[in-house]
């Protein structure tokens, strides 16, 4: 066959052959209001089925980004493509389930009855029983006949979650996700976006809690004035471990096997040793065995790895480092 079919027919074989474009790609954003710079010079993406954390302290740009990635804002400079597609595109937008940071629905409506208006608005055909799982993954099964106005602000940020994901989008973006939540509910929440993950729904977070960032997410942004501080993967951003260990006895031999595993710290009994990201899993206890080989004492040992939030204070105090470029 040849012509315009064939050629049609080849074209879709080599889309189809294509991987599949990021979820979110945005390049050189920028926004001012009136004297004052949000974001300058932002640029970031998000993969399919990946979970991202947006962070920074309050006034750092994130929530200015979030919506300017959604068409929310009006970039002043810088291009967007959300699956693919210019996030003016009203296809793009219609695949991308938003929970804003602070949000209000009608107290007079039922649960599912604030499902349906904004399946309604979205243009989406959603069946009722779309709503009803959407209601069940947030706890919320038993209320869907409630009116909105009895919920707790915990129940109306499970509402909230709801509403985002009853579209059944390939991109989920969360703003505080979490804010009015118990352990209990931000445990849900956890769950909630691992499960996104492993159906390859994409999802960007913008979270105060930076524990829960550190349990789900993939890679992360830190913003901080405006602009991007620092990025990568949490061993990118996290680096070495250390290795603590309480000892007695510690001889010159010792002391130089110490020194020899990496960078060493003591304070009386107390040694830190700074290992490598990448650690073999030998290492550990290769180096105990030594240790007491040579007569130490080996009290405790506690591996372990400097936190999201140390690695976050220390970016903001010191700003952009070498590693994001």
């Amino acid at each position: 066959m040849t012509g315009p079919e064939a050629r049609r027919r080849a074209a879709a074989r080599m889309l189809a052959d294509l991987p599949p474009s990021a979820a979110v790609w945005c390049s050189g954003l920028h926004k001012r209001y009136k004297r004052r710079t949000a974001v300058e010079g932002v640029s970031f993406t998000v993969e399919r089925g990946e979970v991202m954390g947006l962070l920074g302290p309050n006034g750092a740009g994130k929530t200015s980004v979030i919506k300017m990635l959604l068409g929310l804002v009006r970039a002043d400079a810088g291009e967007v493509l959300l699956l693919g597609r210019p996030a003016r595109d009203p296809y793009a937008r219609a695949r991308v389930g938003y929970l804003p940071e602070l949000f209000r629905y009608q107290p007079w409506l039922t649960a599912d009855e604030v499902l349906t208006l904004h399946v309604r608005l979205a243009g989406a055909a959603v069946p009722a029983a779309d709503r009803r799982e959407s209601l069940a993954l947030v706890g919320l099964a038993d209320r869907a006949g409630d009116r909105v106005g009895g919920f707790s602000k915990g129940m109306q940020q499970r509402l909230g979650l709801a509403v985002a994901l009853v579209a059944r989008p390939e991109l989920v973006v969360l703003d505080e996700p979490t804010s009015a939540l118990d352990p209990l509910g931000r445990a849900d929440v956890r769950d909630l976006l691992l499960s996104l993950k492993a159906r390859g729904v994409a999802v960007l977070l913008n979270s105060h809690l930076i524990g829960e960032v550190e349990r789900v997410c993939d890679r992360v942004v830190i913003l901080d004035k405006g602009r991007v501080a620092a990025s990568g993967t949490l061993p990118e951003l996290l680096g070495q471990r250390e290795l603590r260990l309480r000892l007695g006895g510690v001889g010159p031999a010792a002391r130089a096997r110490l020194t020899a595993a990496g960078e060493l710290t003591r304070d009386g009994d107390a040694y830190t040793v700074a290992l490598p990201a990448e650690l073999d899993d030998a290492v550990v206890p290769d180096l105990v065995a030594d240790l007491v080989g040579l007569g130490v004492r080996v009290h405790a040992v506690e591996p372990g790895r400097i936190s999201l939030e140390e690695r976050l204070l220390d970016i903001l105090r010191t700003g952009p480092s070498q590693e994001h470029r």
